[in-house]
């Protein structure tokens, strides 16, 4: 939902809106891509973002800082009349709300899209459906996905081949990241505790790391001293002081009552989100209601062929 903020906008910079003033970029992107990775044979489940962590704060009080330092700049861009400026910082000044995030779902829902609401990190209910064997992959750009013990994680997943640099009307080619998180414990040797004890000391969203370690320092530490504890004390370091953080990747909030439900897509409650409350074109948006519907009556053929 950030990301389709930060790049579905109009020329002067600012979000799409309805006639009635309300952020619609995160619908568009969306139903849009969402349509188009189920045209190319995907079967998808969102997960939805529950409430962080409280080892998160540092992470999050650092992007609230940095917010209100884009808002200031913005203010001096607008005075300056410096319509790029304008136009990038915007893209950076992106909220969420639950309403948001709620339409969103329903969308999804609406679209036969399975949506499940995690309790935390989703990244750590997305691993959990892996690690379960629910879903093949995780699509994310976030490695954390690997360190909550995700068994295959998708990175770089655009129809474009390109990505956006953010804060600036950019972009970069990208190609498409496969990693196997058991292919590449066996290649370096480690474990998934000797992971989390790498991404520890170099550095997650929950802990700030060990000074002057990087990833290669941090790994021939752990194959040296076995585990995280007496790795951090050839450093100096105290394990006490992220042992919550270790055990949250070990053992990460997720919910284990989920019920993956695939159901046809309610082409009339699509037009009632997207048309009637949010002014999409119905001439746009009613070739993707029969995409999905086509989609959805194949799989249904498919599925019956298959019983006899």
């Amino acid at each position: 939902m950030y990301q389709f903020l930060s790049s579905i906008r109009q020329p002067d910079g600012t979000p799409l809106l309805d006639s009635r003033g309300n952020v619609t970029s995160h619908l568009s992107g969306i139903f849009y891509r969402t349509v188009n990775l189920i045209e190319a044979g995907m079967q998808l489940i969102f997960v939805m973002d529950g409430k962080p962590s409280h080892l998160k704060g540092r992470e999050l009080e650092a992007r609230r800082l940095q917010r209100e330092k884009n808002l200031v700049e913005l203010e001096k861009a607008i005075e300056l009349e410096d319509t790029e400026r304008i136009r990038s910082l915007s893209s950076r000044i992106n909220r969420i709300s639950k309403e948001m995030v709620d339409e969103s779902a329903e969308l999804l829902q609406a679209m036969g899209v399975p949506v499940v609401f995690a309790p935390s990190e989703g990244e750590a209910q997305c691993a959990y459906l892996s690690s379960t064997g629910v879903v093949r992959s995780v699509i994310t750009q976030d490695y954390d996905a690997l360190l909550f013990g995700a068994r295959r994680v998708l990175r770089n997943f655009t129809f474009s081949g390109k990505r956006k640099i953010p804060g600036r009307n950019m972009y970069i080619n990208v190609s498409p990241e496969y990693i196997d998180l058991d292919e590449n414990l066996q290649s370096l040797g480690i474990t998934r505790e000797q992971l989390i004890a790498i991404g520890i000391m170099v550095g997650t969203d929950f802990n700030e790391g060990v000074p002057r370690v990087g990833a290669k320092t941090a790994l021939n530490l752990v194959r040296k001293h076995g585990d995280l504890k007496h790795a951090l004390e050839a450093k100096g370091a105290s394990f006490e002081d992220v042992a919550e953080v270790f055990d949250l990747f070990m053992n990460p909030p997720h919910r284990d009552d989920v019920i993956i439900a695939r159901t046809p897509p309610d082409r009339a409650r699509i037009e009632e989100i997207l048309c009637s409350r949010h002014d999409f074109s119905p001439d746009r948006v009613s070739p993707y209601i029969d995409t999905l519907e086509r989609i959805w009556g194949q799989n249904a053929q498919s599925s019956l062929d298959s019983f006899f």
